[in-house]
């Protein structure tokens, strides 16, 4: 026996010691993996950050879209950020706040500020887009609760800026994702859409809190009237939400409880 293969070897330990030289390779593979969006860091003047982390950015990797939608190659092809956004330092260190320079919800920063998705519908599991008017699709109808098509929408400020005359919902999920306000003509005339979170439905009237009368025009629009894109859909949603600051004033000072 004393001649046998692995006969003063401690395969137990072997065993262990292969088992953590495994795992932590698996973290240090997930971690770079994850390192696919995001990066490479910048600071806060959009330049390149001397440190990345403990681990180094992974090799481009190129992916195959589903329902013809091409190829995309991370990170080194992925979307580049918004350029000449329009915020100033209030300090010449890092981490601190910046301040608007212009019309925060028109310019889309801070609270408003919105990420730079790709500029076509969400598409389901079978390549349709997921989110789409009612009007579009028969197969959808308001089965309970109130139908707010037709009821007059108050801003946050009283002024009556124009009237529900749909509802866009998410097929798969069959939710109510946005309703669809035709402005009148004192309020930019057309059509907007508005998150369905973002409003309260009356019995006499839909109201939307965040933004006031005079912020409806300028509520970004969407180009098909059958379809609202990704990115469209967090400008949208970045322009009410942003509304909760800059709509007055008044909201940007703190508030204590």
């Amino acid at each position: 026996m004393s001649n046998a293969f692995f006969a003063n070897f401690d395969l137990a330990s072997l065993s262990i010691w292969l088992f953590w030289v495994f795992f932590a390779g698996l973290i240090i593979y997930i971690q770079r993996e994850n390192m696919r969006e995001g990066y490479p860091l910048e600071d806060d003047d959009g330049n390149l950050s001397a440190n990345q982390g403990p681990f180094p950015i992974p090799s481009d990797k190129t992916f195959i879209l589903p329902h013809g939608r091409g190829e995309l190659t991370v990170p080194s092809g992925q979307r580049p950020d918004r350029q000449n956004v329009a915020l100033q330092k209030t300090a010449a260190g890092n981490g601190f706040p910046f301040e608007p320079t212009g019309d925060p919800l028109a310019d889309g920063v801070g609270p408003a500020s919105w990420a730079n998705r790709e500029d076509v519908p969400e598409l389901d599991g079978h390549g349709h887009p997921k989110i789409v008017p009612m009007s579009a699709n028969e197969h959808f109808h308001v089965a309970a609760g109130r139908d707010p098509r037709g009821l007059p929408v108050v801003a946050g400020d009283g002024e009556v800026v124009g009237m529900i005359t749909d509802l866009w919902v998410d097929e798969p999920e069959q939710l109510v994702r946005y309703l669809e306000i035709e402005l009148d003509g004192d309020h930019g005339g057309g059509k907007r859409l508005v998150p369905m979170t973002l409003t309260r439905i009356k019995s006499n009237h839909v109201k939307v809190l965040k933004i006031y009368g005079k912020h409806f025009a300028g509520v970004p629009t969407h180009a098909s009237p059958n379809q609202v894109t990704k990115l469209e859909e967090d400008k949208i949603s970045a322009y009410y939400g942003g509304g909760t600051i800059y709509a007055d004033d008044a909201r940007l000072n703190p508030k204590l409880g």
